[in-house]
C-alpha cells in the first residue's frame, strides 16, 4: 500500500513538472512573438507617450521646482525663524560680544518679520516669476506635443508614399522593358530608353530617400515615447481633431487670452510691479517680532556692572525701524521703475508681435487648405484619366507606354496631396499652438 502511494505521488509529481515546463514554453515563445509584434498607437497616443517621456519636459519640472524653492526662501523671513547657540568668551570690562550680544552659555533667540515692503515685494516678485517658470513649463509641454503629432503625421505620410513608390517603380520597369523591346524593333529611338532608365533611376533615389527617412523618423518617435529601439510601431493617417478654423479677429482673441509666451511676458510685468511697490513701501516703517532667551555665567563679571545678576534672561517684543534718511531706497525705486517701463514695452511689443503672427499663421492655414483642394483637384483627373485610358487599353486601341504613363502621373499626384496634407496639418498646428490651444486639442 505504501509504495502503491509513493508510485502515485511521482507520477503526480512528474505531470505536474511536465505542465510547468510546457506553460513555460508557452510564455516564452508568446514573449518572442510579442518582441516582434508591431505596437499600433494613434495619434493621441504618441502624444500622450511622448508627454509622459519626455527629458525636456521632466527638466523644465525640475526647474519649475528650483523656481517655487526660491521663492520660499523669499518668504520665510515672514515666518518663525529661531536660532540657538552657545559659546564662550574672555571680556575685560563691560561684557559684550561682537554684534552688541553678551556672553551666554545658551541662547535661543527668535525673528519674524511683520510689515517689511521692500521683503514682501521681493517675495511677490519671485512668486509671479514662479509662475513665469510654470508657463514655461506648459510651453515645453505643448512643443513636445506639436513634435511627437508632427512625426507621427509625417511617418504616416512617409509609408503611405513608399507603397505609391513601390508601384511607380513596377510602373516604371513595365515602361522601361516595353521602351527596350520598341527600341530593339527599331520602332523607339536610343533616347526614350535613356528617358526610361533616368526616370526608374530617379524612381529608385526618392524611394531610398524615403526609407532613411522613415527609419529616421521611426526612430525618434521610439525615442519620445520611450519604446524600445527594436520595437516596431504602427501609425495610421489622421486627421488633426478640431483644428482651428475660427475668423482671424477670434483667433487672435484666443491667443491673447491663452498664448504661453505672452502669459510669461505679463508674469514679468507683475513680478517687476511688485518689486516696484515694495521698493516704495520703503520709506515706511518696518516693524518685526523679536524675542531671546539666555542662560549667562558670572564669570564675565556681571556683578561689577550690574547690582544683581540673574542667570535666566528673557526678552521679547515689537522691533520698529524708522527710516530717516536711505539713499538706497530712492536708487531702489528709480531702479524697479525703470525695470517695469522696459517689461511694460516689451509686454506691447509681444501682443503686437502676437497679433501678427496669428494673422499670418491663419493665412497660411486658409493657403494651404487651398493647396490642398488643388492638390486634390489634380489628383481626381489623374485618376479619371487613367480609367480612361485603363478602358482604351482594354479595348486595344491604347498603348502599355501611355498606361503606364498614367499610372506614374496618378503616383506623383497622390504624393503631391500627400504633401499638402501635411503642409496644412503643420500649419494648423503651429496655429494651435500660438493659440494656447495645443494641450486642448491632443490631450
Amino acid at each position: 500500500m505504501m509504495q502503491r502511494t509513493i508510485i502515485a505521488a511521482l507520477r503526480q509529481a512528474r505531470t505536474t513538472c511536465a505542465l510547468c515546463i510546457v506553460l513555460l514554453a508557452c510564455i516564452s515563445v508568446a514573449r518572442a512573438q510579442d518582441a516582434g509584434f508591431a505596437r499600433k498607437l494613434t495619434l493621441k497616443e504618441a502624444v500622450t507617450l511622448a508627454v509622459g517621456n519626455s527629458r525636456d519636459l521632466a527638466l523644465a519640472r525640475l526647474q519649475y521646482g528650483l523656481v517655487q524653492r526660491e521663492a520660499g526662501v523669499a518668504s520665510a523671513a515672514f515666518r518663525p525663524n529661531f536660532y540657538t547657540g552657545t559659546g564662550a568668551a574672555y571680556t575685560n570690562g563691560f561684557p559684550l560680544m561682537s554684534g552688541g550680544g553678551v556672553p551666554a552659555i545658551f541662547s535661543l533667540s527668535y525673528d519674524q518679520q511683520i510689515f517689511n515692503p521692500p521683503l514682501k515685494g521681493d517675495q511677490r516678485a519671485d512668486e509671479q516669476r514662479a509662475e513665469g517658470q510654470r508657463l514655461s513649463m506648459e510651453g515645453v509641454r505643448d512643443a513636445v506635443m506639436v513634435r511627437a503629432a508632427l512625426e507621427y503625421l509625417e511617418l504616416a505620410k512617409v509609408r503611405h508614399a513608399e507603397e505609391l513608390m513601390r508601384a511607380e517603380r513596377l510602373s516604371a520597369g513595365r515602361i522601361l522593358d516595353n521602351m527596350r523591346e520598341r527600341a530593339e524593333a527599331g520602332r523607339e529611338l536610343p533616347i526614350e530608353v535613356t528617358r526610361a532608365q533616368l526616370t526608374a533611376a530617379r524612381i529608385e533615389q526618392r524611394l531610398a530617400q524615403l526609407e532613411d527617412r522613415e527609419d529616421a523618423l521611426s526612430g525618434e518617435l521610439r525615442d519620445m515615447m520611450g519604446l524600445p529601439s527594436d520595437q516596431p510601431i504602427e501609425v495610421s493617417t489622421e486627421e488633426i481633431p478640431g483644428a482651428a478654423s475660427d475668423q482671424a479677429k477670434d483667433l487672435v482673441e484666443q491667443a491673447m487670452a491663452n498664448n504661453i509666451e505672452l502669459k510669461q511676458a505679463e508674469t514679468e510685468r507683475r513680478a517687476r510691479e511688485e518689486k516696484l511697490k515694495g521698493e516704495r513701501g520703503g520709506y515706511w516703517p518696518t516693524v518685526s517680532l523679536v524675542g531671546q532667551y539666555n542662560v549667562l555665567s558670572n564669570t564675565n563679571n556681571y556683578t561689577d556692572f550690574f547690582k544683581k545678576f540673574q542667570r535666566n534672561n528673557v526678552i521679547f517684543g515689537l522691533e520698529v525701524r524708522i527710516p530717516i534718511f536711505a539713499s538706497r531706497t530712492t536708487s531702489a525705486i528709480a531702479f524697479a521703475r525703470a525695470s517695469l517701463n522696459a517689461a511694460e514695452l516689451q509686454l506691447a511689443k509681444k501682443r503686437s508681435e502676437l497679433s501678427l503672427d496669428v494673422r499670418r499663421k491663419a493665412r497660411q492655414v486658409r493657403e494651404t487648405d487651398l493647396a490642398g483642394d488643388v492638390a486634390r483637384l489634380e489628383l481626381q483627373l489623374s485618376q479619371e484619366n487613367l480609367r480612361i485610358l485603363q478602358v482604351q487599353f482594354d479595348q486595344g486601341r491604347g498603348s502599355l507606354r501611355d498606361l503606364e504613363a498614367a499610372h506614374l502621373d496618378e503616383n506623383d499626384k497622390w504624393l503631391a496631396f500627400m504633401d499638402a496634407n501635411y503642409a496644412r496639418q503643420q500649419a494648423q498646428l503651429e496655429l494651435l499652438r500660438t493659440t494656447g490651444q495645443v494641450a486642448k486639442v491632443l490631450q
